[in-house]
């Protein structure tokens, strides 16, 4: 068997991101393969074999690539529709638009929220697609086709929706599906494109939209579909104060003790938003080790709240990033993610305390990992883990006078990415994709936001 090829980053500094949040002023990384053989101070150890390429790191700070938990990627042709509504009206306003989507459409919106996040800095992306309109074509295998392409690590959260307006839901009719087609869907998905191996490139989540856009049965059956298919459980939860005053006239409890009671708590299980989380809430997700998407710009944009994301972490909650739809977070990007969470937590009672530049640099890698359920295989650079990582240039009047890397890239403009390696392939160079034509994607994404605008005007 061949010896791996290797490739060689030295003179920049490293924030590993491991247990003891080890750095290195100046330091090295040594890929072998798809792996991480090496990590620590100075130059590379001298002697080694099959070394295809050597990266001068000079200026640079190198991290693990960032990981993405939470969003939508069909949203991306719907950007700049209702700026100014709360999360209840946003959803009615724009579900007709959505319920067009074809496979085409989806195929140049996940490409579009792709090469956005690959281009800063994500190496592990994941999508909560949930929108399934009759006859629209295979969109999960479109999903999957855009991140292969773009060379991305992937997550596929298989949505589904039987709760419409007709049931008290959002949604409306033509939206939603069945719930024995729901399930079956989901079951197919799993079983095409699910991968459990260490260094799957593509994995399956079952993922149930909403409790206001799903019914109590989709949500139980979904969990045993989960659970007998050994793959991870994903959903919306307690985003908004009517989302819990909604659960509460339905269901007679808050949106925590309803996700309990339905099997929805659980190491296997994380969930986008929780912004409206009591003590009792926050105390049950750490104690069944429930993950959380925090995604502070959507939460703003859509004027959710604060999550409670200090408390959070202090109880033992894994908490990973998300830049959520792009509908709700026009950029799209989730390296300006470290900085907002980091800033609008600070506006919340612990106040300066809540985070710092560190634990926000975590859960945008190895808190994501940890959501995702692969903290054994990506999320910080330690040798065995999978090559995923990101060289982020830090030596232009953007952050130069910023002595301390981990604060320049966290508190400053957001920083270029010079290189990024997934599964120790670059992806990024120079800020730009290499696998993915930018200005193609671009006006396929206009072509098509163009043409569902359209179709929805027809309606």
């Amino acid at each position: 068997m061949a010896a791996a090829q290797r490739i060689v980053i030295e003179n920049g500094a490293i924030a590993t991101v491991d247990a003891d949040d080890t750095e290195y002023p100046t330091g090295h990384v040594v890929v072998a393969g798809n792996r991480i053989e090496a990590v620590g101070a100075g130059k590379a150890p001298e002697g080694l074999e099959n070394v295809v390429r050597r990266i001068d790191a000079t200026g640079h700070l190198v991290t693990p690539g960032l990981i993405n938990t939470h969003h939508h990627f069909y949203q991306w042709i719907t950007r700049g529709l209702a700026t100014d509504h709360n999360l209840f009206d946003w959803l009615v306003a724009l579900y007709p638009t959505w319920a067009r989507i074809d496979e085409t459409m989806l195929y140049a919106a996940a490409q579009g929220s792709l090469a956005m996040m690959a281009r800063g800095g994500v190496t592990t992306a994941m999508d909560h697609h949930y929108v399934y309109p009759k006859d629209s074509g295979d969109l999960s295998g479109a999903l999957v086709r855009a991140a292969r392409e773009t060379g991305v690590r992937f997550t596929l959260a298989r949505g589904s929706m039987d709760r419409s307006e007709k049931d008290g839901g959002l949604p409306p009719d033509f939206a939603v599906e069945t719930l024995e087609g729901a399930l079956a869907a989901t079951e197919a998905t799993i079983d095409e494109h699910h991968d459990p191996s260490f260094d799957a490139m593509t994995q399956v989540a079952v993922a149930p939209c909403s409790p206001f856009s799903v019914s109590t049965e989709l949500l139980r059956q979904g969990a045993e579909l989960a659970r007998r298919k050994g793959v991870r459980l994903h959903t919306h939860g307690s985003e908004t104060v009517e989302e819990e005053k909604f659960c509460h006239e339905l269901f007679g409890m808050g949106p925590t003790d309803y996700f309990e009671s339905t099997g929805w708590l659980g190491e296997d299980v994380w969930m986008a938003h929780c912004v409206h989380m009591n003590d009792a809430d926050i105390a049950a997700f750490a104690r069944t080790r429930t993950g959380v998407a925090h995604c502070p710009s959507s939460n703003a944009r859509l004027a959710a709240g604060i999550a409670r994301v200090p408390d959070m972490l202090a109880a033992g909650v894994p908490v990973g990033l998300g830049v959520d739809g792009t509908a709700s977070n026009e950029s799209g990007e989730l390296h300006t993610e470290l900085r907002n969470a980091l800033l609008i937590n600070r506006l919340g009672t612990h106040r300066e305390a809540a985070l710092n530049a560190r634990q926000a640099l975590r859960l945008g890698t190895y808190g994501g990992a940890q959501v995702l359920g692969r903290g054994a295989e990506i999320g910080s650079l330690e040798p065995g883990k999978l090559a995923d990582l990101v060289l982020w240039k830090l030596d232009t009047l953007a952050h130069a006078s910023i002595a301390d890397p981990v604060t320049a890239l966290v508190f400053g403009a957001a920083a270029p990415v010079t290189l990024s390696l997934v599964n120790g392939e670059p992806v990024v160079e120079n800020g730009r994709l290499l696998h993915v034509d930018e200005d193609a994607v671009a006006r396929s994404t206009r072509v098509q936001a163009q043409r569902l605008a359209r179709i929805a005007a027809q309606d």
